[in-house]
């Protein structure tokens, strides 16, 4: 094999990405992290960069984050930090616009603080980073061929998939303008935060991942009533998941109902309107948030069948406890294969696992 060809490539810059340059780089192996363009399928650090408050990530509880996140996040990449609580002023060309003193100790890391965080890490130990996608895979040899939106074809001995999955929406325009202004598609992720705290709140979907997601929505402290938005007159989740649901004292079913219009006030939302499936008539929801919870879809369509998928689009693990697909060399970390927790802790741990795998058959394979 040429000098010129890769030990790993990583694919994504979400947290299994890079958890997996983390591990891969202080293993020598010296990876490439292809972590995109920005687009609608696979976005530069991931959907976690398109979240707010992160409040269940171990090791970053309530503080003056910010002051750690500019002291080790490069300085030209401060233009990338989300503006923060307290009066704006400027601090000059590369510098965030706020000043630490304006933080109150009561802020959370921010989701795109966390990734500069974690890309900052991954760098500090030698990781190459291209800001280029993966258009096509060839991996019928024991070297692995990646086709880049460069128009470059770049060669590796391992490749470690971590594209993720993308949270499917409704489509409405005003959706996409509440988007982390009281829209969400993950309760886990966000229900607890300040924003949809002790408020009436709506889940649409009628799936088990709908109801999971009203039932914890409904069981947290000083929860109000959770509506669940049902199009039709029946649920698909499973009979055990549809009596949780129906029994809770804090859910209210609406059957026959989608969402027309999301409603707010510029900043948050307020409301919904709800069309009836049966009659087309519509009526106001006084809730103040929605979460929509209709399926993920996961970032696979580069692939084309290169490695065996789930009929979802989700890669297979082939291995219990590891991340190697269906092709020696190649593995899988994140909500690329995880169709089940999708949590950023629970992909940073398999893309630590994917780097470990990828170690251990090069060792074996030289």
């Amino acid at each position: 094999m040429s000098d010129s060809i890769e030990k790993t490539i990583i694919i994504g810059s979400g947290p299994a990405g890079w958890s997996a340059a983390i591990y891969a780089a202080r293993a020598n192996l010296d990876p490439v992290v292809y972590e995109g363009t920005v687009k609608a399928e696979m976005i530069p650090l991931g959907q976690l960069a398109y979240t707010t408050e992160v409040e269940n990530y171990p090791g970053f509880p309530a503080g003056n984050i910010r002051a750690f996140v500019e002291s080790a996040v490069d300085e030209n990449r401060h233009y990338n930090l989300p503006a923060i609580p307290g009066p704006e002023h400027s601090r000059g060309k590369g510098k965030s616009r706020f000043s630490l003193s304006d933080i109150t100790p009561h802020y959370a890391v921010q989701g795109i603080e966390l990734m500069e965080l974690m890309k900052q890490q991954a760098m500090n130990f030698g990781t190459r980073v291209v800001g280029e996608d993966i258009l096509s895979v060839d991996f019928s040899g024991d070297v692995k061929k990646l086709t880049t939106s460069g128009g470059n074809t770049v060669e590796a001995k391992t490749v470690i998939i971590a594209t993720g999955a993308r949270a499917n929406y409704l489509g409405l325009p005003s959706e996409e303008a509440y988007k982390n202004k009281g829209v969400s598609a993950c309760a886990v992720c966000d229900g607890a935060l300040p924003v949809f705290r002790a408020k009436q709140l709506a889940v649409v979907g009628g799936g088990d991942s709908a109801v999971e997601e009203a039932v914890y929505l409904a069981n947290l402290k000083d929860a109000k009533t959770i509506y669940m938005l049902i199009r039709r007159d029946e649920m698909r989740a499973s009979k055990v998941m549809q009596e949780r649901a129906k029994t809770h004292p804090n859910i209210e079913i609406l059957w026959n109902s989608t969402v027309e219009e999301v409603v707010g006030d510029g900043n948050l939302v307020t409301g919904l309107k709800v069309k009836s499936t049966k009659d087309g008539s519509i009526s106001d929801l006084d809730v103040g948030g929605m979460f929509v919870a209709i399926g993920h879809t996961p970032n696979t369509g580069f692939l084309d069948g290169a490695v065996e998928m789930k009929d979802s689009g989700y890669i297979v693990w082939k291995k219990p406890f590891r991340t190697n697909t269906s092709v020696e060399g190649v593995f899988a970390a994140g909500d690329v294969a995880d169709d089940y927790y999708r949590q950023a802790i629970t992909s940073s741990g398999t893309g630590c696992m994917a780097a470990l795998d990828a170690e251990r058959y090069l060792a074996e394979q030289e």
